[in-house]
């Protein structure tokens, strides 16, 4: 962060300094919303949530080296008082971007992919100049502030991650820290129950183009026509990345190799280069394509780009985490978030990684989805149901609909499902027994073949006789009974929504054992 005197901060956010603060007192940074993370030279923000309030730890902040607290009210420390201390923070953050001028600002949302592809783009900016990026998915009005405030006098990059919960959101995040560069991944189906329907999020996304400058630019997926459209609202100049034949950046001879890792050449107007990429599924070719045509426009050599891209590990936890244990069996933790699309792509890697070994998976219903919800979760039931499971686990509340689905899947198929649970081999009667989950006898809509591909999707060699679907109640019961079913050499994929808590599976299933 600049450093800056109290004084300043309070004159930026209309504050009145209390508690004995010292007005020539400066604060270094970082900003923080968590009294465990100050430093020395930080100020905290103290925010009042549902269950603990920042301001109850405020002289806790301070002794650990906090200059100060931006606090709502009066605190048993040396303290700036505003009004609401989050919009503070914001006022705070759009000062000093501001006071940033020779800083690149790049932008980038979308509906799937976000932070794999800031973690790639933040890695390539670092090539050619100190870079900030947002840690995790730190994407909505408190997390984007923070990122921001990291930003000091030598900071030459910002790269952004802009989440949508709402229309205006992304135009309110671009107004703190002004892009110049726009990156739009995709259009899909997360959040659909808030925003009603994909041409509402497109709408939402596409307000990151609208924000840019005219000198900017716009770096677009031309495989999403939702993201293409895009183009028709910005003044910006345009960038296409994909694998359609007329995009600037684009993936040629896209190759998958026996861990689900993807190679292609990587073409650009001004030369190609060779990339094996470190990250799990063929997904993962896109977010990579959407950092090199950024990283590009900022004149990052093609070859570099690729070396770049080659090397990258993935940086954020949860997110197509891959772990051989020593007997051979290997778990995919994508616990960290989930929508329909993400679901297809991490199905699609575990088919890719698994081949002919015995594979599983443990799931969770998605949530906010609106009146789509029951189609969509049916949908990823039958997506499951398809996938050549020998086991699937649907963890937590409102798990009907996707157990309906995984019974339709495995009916088609020419199985049905036994007194346990299990679905075996031709014969016995198509409704539910006892001891099955809950819903086992509703077969339910038909999935959204947008959402989720064919349902009769095609099996590996290796599909086994028998497929065990299951509820659990929570994570600790899906991980001790899948721990039990599983022998050397299984696959494991690990996938829901955060509130999910589905990592807590792939922990248990690992021990620690990572290889």
């Amino acid at each position: 962060m600049i450093p800056l005197p109290l004084a300043r901060i309070a004159e930026i956010t209309s504050g009145a300094l209390a508690g004995m603060a010292d007005p020539r007192a400066v604060v270094r940074g970082p900003v923080v919303t968590d009294s465990r993370a100050v430093e020395p030279g930080s100020l905290f923000v103290a925010i009042k949530g549902e269950r603990v309030d920042g301001h109850d730890f405020a002289a806790q902040a301070v002794a650990a080296g906090a200059v100060a607290v931006l606090a709502s009210r009066p605190v048993d420390a040396p303290a700036v008082i505003v009004g609401d201390t989050v919009a503070a923070m914001t006022v705070l953050a759009t000062a000093v971007c501001a006071a940033l001028p020779a800083t690149t600002v790049i932008g980038l949302t979308g509906s799937a992919g976000k932070t794999t592809t800031k973690d790639l783009l933040a890695r390539l900016t670092a090539r050619i100049g100190p870079t900030v990026a947002t840690s995790g998915s730190f994407n909505n009005e408190i997390g984007h502030p923070l990122t921001v405030l990291r930003a000091g006098e030598d900071t030459r990059y910002l790269v952004l991650e802009l989440g949508a919960r709402s229309a205006g959101h992304i135009t309110h995040l671009a107004r703190v820290a002004p892009p110049r560069i726009g990156v739009v991944l995709n259009v899909g189906t997360a959040h659909l129950g808030v925003f009603g329907g994909k041409a509402e999020i497109a709408r939402a996304k596409g307000e990151l183009v609208e924000a840019l400058p005219a000198e900017g630019v716009a770096v677009l997926n031309a495989d999403d026509p939702l993201v293409a459209a895009m183009a028709e609202r910005t003044r910006a100049r345009v960038t296409w990345y994909g694998r359609a034949e007329g995009a600037t950046v684009r993936a040629e001879n896209v190759t998958v190799d026996e861990r689900g890792r993807a190679s292609f050449t990587l073409r650009t107007p001004s030369g190609a280069a060779p990339v094996g990429l470190r990250l799990y599924g063929e997904h993962a070719v896109e977010n990579a394509l959407a950092a090199a045509a950024a990283a590009y426009e900022l004149g990052l050599p093609v070859a570099t780009i690729a070396e770049e891209l080659s090397e990258a590990e993935p940086r954020s936890r949860w997110r197509m985490e891959v772990t051989d244990r020593a007997d051979g069996v290997t778990v995919i933790n994508d616990a960290y978030n989930a929508n329909p699309d993400s679901m297809r792509a991490a199905f699609g890697a575990l088919d890719a990684l698994a081949g002919d070994r015995r594979r599983f998976a443990v799931v969770a219903a998605l949530r906010e989805l609106g009146d789509e919800s029951v189609a969509l979760n049916e949908g990823l039931g039958r997506l499951a149901g398809s996938a050549g499971l020998a086991g699937l686990f649907v963890v937590g509340p409102d798990a009907d609909p996707v157990l309906a689905g995984a019974r339709a899947a495995v009916q088609a198929a020419g199985r049905v499902p036994a007194a346990s649970g299990a679905y075996h081999g031709a014969g016995g009667p198509p409704g539910g027994g006892a001891g099955e989950p809950p819903g086992a006898g509703r077969a339910g809509r038909p999935a959204p073949v947008a959402a989720f591909g064919d349902p009769e999707g095609s099996a590996a060699g290796g599909t086994p006789a028998v497929t065990r679907v299951s509820h659990a109640a929570d994570a600790a019961q899906a991980g001790a009974e899948l721990a039990a079913m599983l022998a050397p050499g299984d696959v494991v994929l690990v996938k829901g929504p955060r509130a999910a808590g589905l990592e807590r599976v792939a922990a248990a299933l690992l021990g620690g054992d990572r290889r």
